[in-house]
């Protein structure tokens, strides 16, 4: 599908396009479900100041407000999914933000439900579960909102943060518009010297070029471009940070982070520990950067360098459907069941593959509670998309089995427990194509690629998480996040993880102001803990078989019906220590030493 301009939305195959009408056939039937969802949302305030009158009372609400969040969420998703098919359309970018006032009205009529329930006696909420059948279904529910107590505030405060939501998104909404919208990067010549179009989708393609002139005009192209707002990105992320702070002070949490950790239950050592473990794990990473510089026969290794492929003579065109029976092949070994399913979902409309002007870059799974899951790419023929596919269908597969086993108050998984899912396909697709690939250049490249999964997803990501827990208690102290001193922070990380053989090229001190992640206060931790989980459970299924892979099932099939340390524990990893992660690195160091021997011709194995 590469082109030197980007297609239109129409000029799209529907083949390619995922099926929204599944969730809605038009947009008429939103309109009516908009007005059903306010009526709904005046019902439910109707219960304000009753929950407390009797068991049958409080599961009335219960089912009602259950009633009310489905619909919401079936809106919110189709608004938000039919803008990022082309975020300069008008009508869906009307749609998105009457969507996001709905939502925030819903929120406001549903925010006296927490206060009014914390206020009850422990002995009536106990009495009541022993009087009605019914509630038995909202016993974990109900002790998790007790868990919340400290931090819950009076029903008219609820109201306001409620309502406050709608504002308080505004920095992530403006970052998204400016950079899925309205930024253009200057055309960058490929390695034939025609003048193709720089996108967020072909970036990584300009990086992943063996033509060092390429990579180097692509990464020079993108971060000028960037540089030029550094002000208002500044701003910008700065505001986002506020809200972050703003939040945690107003329902008492002792710091930002510690009110991001809090709706997983996941203590503050596991976020220590993982920064703590990769920092004592950097000399294999600067082992892994000599070797890189050696084998691409360069005197200076730049940030412009380290995505490029260290074997020059494979050139890997992997076309989509070739992509598709990969992640088939390579899943495999989770059962007839998972892969019958996924595979079916993917010819059914599930995927929307190729970039389009306009479209949402990156990639992501989303979909409504009562319809099948949708993942968005943004496909280049590569080996790295082929990875993203079987990351995405994870997510997908998860929010698929725990959907159809779990009811709606529990159907939602943490995105805690959601990176081992996307990561584990991950892993058995890299083991399968190691085992099955004949080549011994491919076979390098392989090992190339899953080192590169080890760095971008362990190392960058706990990177990542330094910086924005370094920014936060900038901001808790009273500083003010200038683009000098974000970018003076990111460059000394970059440093710092990246190590003495590795030139830290100033342009990369902007790349900050590119991660829509950090709008999503201590988010990206979980891809490396995540990471380090699936490891673990991917040398189970594969060395244990159908046993392993049942509790892996049971492990996506329950969903939020428990915390996720805990779901974690059941499927036998202990994320509270910090020796999955330990492991983990020790996989990279040794997967190290593999490279070394492989790519220098020593005859040795690929023990994963």
């Amino acid at each position: 599908m590469k082109s030197a301009h980007l297609p239109t939305r129409r000029e799209i195959p529907d083949r390619y396009k995922w099926r929204l009408e599944d969730i809605y056939p038009g947009d008429d039937a939103v309109e009516r479900d908009f007005q059903q969802t306010l009526e709904l949302a005046a019902r439910v305030e109707s219960y304000q100041g009753k929950l407390g009158t009797s068991a049958r009372v409080l599961l009335e609400a219960f089912q009602l407000q259950e009633q009310l969040d489905m619909l919401n969420e079936k809106i919110y998703t189709y608004a938000r999914m039919r803008r990022d098919e082309d975020n300069t359309n008008p009508v869906y970018q009307a749609l998105s933000d009457r969507a996001e006032s709905l939502n925030a009205r819903v929120q406001a009529a549903v925010s006296f439900f927490v206060p009014e329930i914390l206020a009850l006696p422990g002995q009536t909420l106990k009495k009541f579960l022993q009087e009605e059948p019914g509630l038995a279904l909202y016993r974990f529910m109900l002790e998790e909102l007790v868990r919340q107590k400290p931090h819950t505030l009076s029903a008219s405060e609820e109201q306001i943060m409620a309502r406050a939501q709608e504002v308080t998104q505004a920095a992530a909404n403006i970052f998204r518009m400016i950079n899925n919208a309205d930024f253009t990067f200057d055309p960058v010549k490929d390695e034939r010297g025609r003048e193709v179009e720089l996108t967020h989708g072909r970036y990584l393609q300009f990086m992943e070029s063996r033509d060092r002139r390429v990579r180097r005009d692509a990464f020079t192209s993108l971060y000028r471009t960037y540089r030029r707002f550094q002000n208002t990105l500044a701003a910008t992320l700065g505001a986002s940070v506020k809200k972050d702070v703003f939040y945690a002070r107003v329902r008492k949490y002792p710091s930002a982070l510690e009110a991001a950790l809090f709706a997983d239950n996941i203590p503050v050592q596991v976020y220590d520990n993982l920064i703590r473990t990769v920092r004592g794990n950097l000399e294999p990473f600067y082992r892994y950067m000599r070797l890189r510089k050696k084998l691409l026969g360069i005197d200076e290794l730049h940030m412009y360098d380290i995505y490029t492929p260290v074997v020059k003579d494979v050139e890997w065109t992997i076309p989509y459907p070739e992509a598709v029976e990969m992640v088939r092949e390579g899943l495999a070994p989770l059962g007839k069941d998972y892969v019958e399913t996924m595979t079916g979902g993917i010819g059914a409309g599930w995927v929307d593959v190729y970039e389009n002007k306009g479209k949402t870059s990156g990639a992501y799974s989303w979909g409504p509670y009562g319809t099948h899951p949708y993942v968005l790419l943004n496909y280049q023929d590569n080996l790295n998309n082929v990875f993203t596919l079987a990351h995405e269908m994870g997510h997908a597969m998860h929010s698929y089995y725990s959907f159809k086993s779990q009811p709606y108050v529990y159907a939602h998984y943490k995105i805690f427990t959601a990176e081992v899912a996307s990561t584990v396909n991950e892993s058995l697709l890299m083991q399968y194509l190691l085992q099955t690939v004949k080549e011994r250049e491919k076979k390098i490249y392989l090992l190339n690629h899953y080192l590169e999964q080890f760095r971008g997803t362990v190392y960058r990501q706990t990177m990542f998480a330094e910086f924005e827990k370094i920014i936060h208690e900038q901001v808790e102290a009273g500083e003010a996040l200038t683009p000098e001193l974000l970018c003076t922070i990111y460059h000394q990380l970059n440093v710092d993880y990246y190590g003495p053989e590795v030139v830290v090229d100033r342009d990369i001190d902007m790349e900050w102001a590119r991660i829509p992640h950090f709008y999503t206060a201590f988010y990206v931790y979980k891809y490396a803990t995540g990471f380090s989980a699936a490891t673990a459970l991917t040398r189970r299924i594969s060395s244990e078989g159908s046993g392993a892979v049942e509790r892996y099932i049971d492990f996506l099939s329950r969903g939020g019906s428990d915390y996720p340390l805990q779901l974690l524990n059941s499927a036998g990893v202990d994320m509270t220590s910090p020796r999955p992660v330990q492991e983990c690195l020790d996989v990279f160091a040794r997967l190290v030493g593999e490279l070394e021997s492989m790519a220098l011709g020593v005859p040795g194995a690929c023990e994963l």
